[in-house]
């Protein structure tokens, strides 16, 4: 047998922290999401488009002394119906008031109500269909209560209530959030009864695990992904709500601006000055068809089956 050659081989002194050492890189799950997220240039182009215009709902009427109920220029014809141009970029209406003012003015009021909405339904969805997942006992009860208010147009109970407790931005958002949580948590509810039983779920429990325990750190990190699916959808549609009930005049009072009170209030210009009817609709479609494509592809980034 040959002997070793001390020129050509050396011998390494082992390093215990060296073999603990991993040397695959690092992964951050939510920096995979927004690199999978910002991919779509459909993401890229309708984020900029929702960004603009929340900043400018938000901002501009800081700064801004336009009141929606002046009607001061109302006997200035000078100031009636400008077209839109340097001065009045969007023009100005039958009573001389900018709409320029009145559409970011307005998309702020429809915007914070969609938000606000958005979130009361959804962390009462998440928070009752957590518990009506993983308890079976709950789960008779609430499926009983979900039948019945399936079974009701969700509209109609935001008419009714509009109808009874009147014109309200905190009415609106009640009226919207009565019922609606109830389809969240019924998703939810779903996703609960795929995981709750799985094997390291089963371990938990048998080593005394509370269930709420369970449901927060092991089953609902599991369900990003549906979460912000049902946000994307939501948010679109109380816009929709709110323009919709405004527009016959149940929404917001006549004296708060939104964007469905501008669509009902210029809704007979719409072959005539134009401009004030298409506008705030315009606007309107860009808000929500922006929150819906990218609330989407975020939903779709947060999926961990989509990241490689």
């Amino acid at each position: 047998m040959s002997t070793i050659s001390n020129e050509k081989f050396q011998f390494v002194k082992r390093d215990d922290y060296a073999s603990e050492a991993i040397d695959a890189p690092a992964y951050s799950y939510w920096g995979s999401v927004f690199r999978q997220f910002l991919k779509k240039k459909s993401t890229v182009i309708m984020l900029g488009i929702l960004i603009a215009i929340v900043l400018m709902s938000f901002i501009y009427p800081m700064f801004s002394d336009f009141d929606f109920n002046d009607v001061s220029k109302v006997n200035d014809f000078s100031a009636r119906y400008i077209k839109p141009n340097a001065e009045h970029w969007f023009g100005t209406d039958s009573n001389g008031k900018s709409l320029f003012d009145g559409v970011w003015f307005g998309a702020r009021n429809s915007i914070l109500i969609s938000v606000i909405a958005t979130f009361v339904n959804l962390f009462i969805g998440v928070v009752i269909g957590g518990i009506w997942g993983i308890s079976k006992s709950v789960d008779r009860i609430m499926m009983e209560v979900y039948n019945v208010i399936n079974n009701i147009p969700s509209l109609l109970i935001v008419i009714v209530l509009t109808y009874s407790i009147g014109a309200g931005f905190w009415n609106l958002i009640f009226a919207m959030s009565v019922t609606t949580w109830i389809s969240v948590a019924h998703s939810i509810r779903i996703q609960m009864l795929r995981y709750r039983d799985l094997e390291y779920n089963l371990a938990s429990r048998t080593l005394g695990t509370p269930s709420y325990k369970i449901i927060v750190k092991n089953i609902m990190p599991q369900l990003v992904s549906v979460i912000v699916t049902s946000t994307s959808q939501m948010l679109p549609a109380f816009i929709s709500y709110e323009a919709f009930l405004s527009f016959f005049g149940l929404g917001l009072p006549i004296t708060v601006p939104s964007l469905g009170r501008l669509i009902s209030d210029y809704s007979q210009n719409v072959t005539t000055n134009a401009y004030l009817f298409w506008i705030p609709l315009t606007t309107l479609v860009l808000v929500s068809l922006s929150l819906f494509v990218v609330g989407q592809n975020l939903a779709d980034a947060s999926d961990p089956r989509t990241h490689r």
